[in-house]
């Protein structure tokens, strides 16, 4: 039990950085977000997505374009604003020092040698 909240809060915790480096690739659909989450094992339903994607929209880091469909209604696609791609940005230098921290408590810090001092 204790593992699973541990897992559950870690997820939820790069759910939105992983959900911006989606879109900054490119204009995408809610839907296909959510089959790249599950690809990567980040198993997101709509019911998650949905109200993240609002945040961020409200929070300014998202914005979209209606894009009409041939199997329906029109579709939403998602594309990063500016603000979007400066806090993306933030977000890439955070999880380089979080992997960093990972790292060096798995394995241990190194120390310099003496060719590097």
């Amino acid at each position: 039990m204790i593992a699973e909240n541990t897992q559950t809060q870690m997820r939820k915790g790069i759910i939105e950085y992983c959900v911006l480096l989606i879109i900054s690739r490119g204009e995408i659909y809610a839907s296909d977000i959510i089959a790249e989450l599950k690809q990567a094992k980040l198993l997101v339903v709509e019911g998650t997505l949905y109200p993240l994607l609002t945040r961020l929209k409200n929070n300014g880091l998202l914005s979209y374009n209606w894009v009409e469909s041939t199997s329906g209604p029109p579709r939403k696609y998602y594309v990063l604003t500016e603000d979007g791609k400066q806090i993306l940005k933030q977000l890439d230098t955070t999880w380089e020092e979080l992997a960093y921290a990972i790292t060096t408590s798995q394995h241990g810090a190194t120390k310099p040698t003496d060719a590097q001092n």
